[in-house]
């Protein structure tokens, strides 16, 4: 099958003409496209799928965090956090926004109201806002390269932190 159009009741093949000009689009088709252009687009939710969350961007500042707000809140040892831009946040569940608690003058934290999940915290005039890691279902670029009030975690606990790609590498003595 020939690719050259034809004029209706001609009965011969005419030269093709090009498609006119369309952002994205280039004489052979369809423009390529860059992830670059785009920052990446990650999601998360509570563990009933109530409240379910969008952030763009690079994952920030992996941490674990053993303080005694986390551990009682999470029932855990530590949590993972990881900081995305706070204005790139969207709430797209069901639910909606979470239910938000004031743990430290300073500091909300956002849970689902139906199942309990801690999803978000922010501080008071932080750009970042930081999400429970294992809350998104991408957790790529989250291995934990911090760990704060590592002195307040349980003695069993070893943890074995990821290199900061982001710092230089420090030389061997």
């Amino acid at each position: 099958m020939s690719t050259a159009s034809h004029q209706p009741g001609s009965g011969s093949p005419t030269k093709p003409v090009a498609a006119p000009s369309t952002p994205g689009r280039t004489a052979e088709g369809p423009a390529p496209v860059t992830a670059a252009l785009e920052p990446k687009k990650r999601t998360g939710s509570c563990v009933c799928g109530h409240t379910k969350y969008e952030v763009t961007g690079d994952p920030d500042d992996p941490h674990l965090c053993a303080c005694r707000h986390e551990t009682r809140i999470s029932g855990g040892p530590a949590v993972l956090w990881v900081g995305f831009p706070k204005e790139s946040l969207r709430w797209v569940g069901p639910g909606g926004e979470p239910t938000w608690y004031a743990s430290w003058p300073t500091l909300c934290r956002g849970f689902c109201p139906r199942c309990g999940s801690q999803l978000v915290s922010v501080a008071e005039g932080s750009d970042m806002i930081m999400v429970t890691a294992f809350s998104l279902d991408d957790r790529t670029g989250t291995d934990p390269v911090g760990f704060s009030f590592r002195d307040e975690a349980v003695p069993w606990m070893t943890i074995r932190l990821a290199s900061d790609s982001s710092q230089p590498p420090v030389a061997a003595p």
